[in-house]
């Protein structure tokens, strides 16, 4: 009885593991790929030739939002640079900003991380912003926002998606 409860056991494991690896999502129709890790993560909006960016959501956008934009800088800008100016010029300026550290990131394309909190309609937010450096002159920044405790829930997520931005 206890080999066969084992069994039992171990085919749930697998069969679970199995249904999460079907789960992923590969998006690449744009000049780069990643990997969403949740059927709950879908796109809303795809680049064309007046949106340069991609947006995605997580089942709702206040549970997580993510926009990929390709960013052109000159010669020499690092992702630490661009997201330096960034806070100058952008998050500084959002109502309730409280910054967070800059974190060096690794995955296929290396660069910076950045978390932050603000409020927005009365509700406690963060942001969690990946600089990724494409090559010298390019930096592609992945921005999720959602409510300060969902984000915090899908951070491995967050950094999972990261990870598997690629160029094709």
């Amino acid at each position: 009885m206890r080999r066969l409860t084992i069994l039992l056991a171990l085919v749930v494991i697998s069969v679970a593991a199995s249904t999460a690896a079907l789960a992923q999502e590969t998006f690449n129709n744009a000049d780069y790929t990643l990997e969403l890790p949740s059927e709950r993560w879908r796109a809303i909006q795809e680049p064309d030739s007046l949106h340069e960016h991609a947006e995605f959501v997580y089942g709702d956008r206040m549970d997580g939002y993510l926009r990929v934009r390709k960013e052109v800088v000159e010669a020499g800008v690092t992702a630490s640079d661009l997201l330096h100016r960034d806070q100058d010029q952008k998050l500084h300026f959002q109502t309730g900003y409280i910054a967070g550290k800059e974190e060096k990131f690794a995955g296929r394309l290396n660069g910076v991380t950045f978390g932050y909190e603000y409020t927005s309609g009365g509700k406690a937010m963060a942001g969690r912003i990946y600089y990724l450096q494409a090559d010298g002159r390019t930096i592609y920044a992945l921005r999720f926002t959602a409510l300060r405790d969902k984000l915090s829930l899908i951070r491995n997520q967050t950094d999972a998606i990261a990870r598997s931005f690629q160029l094709k």
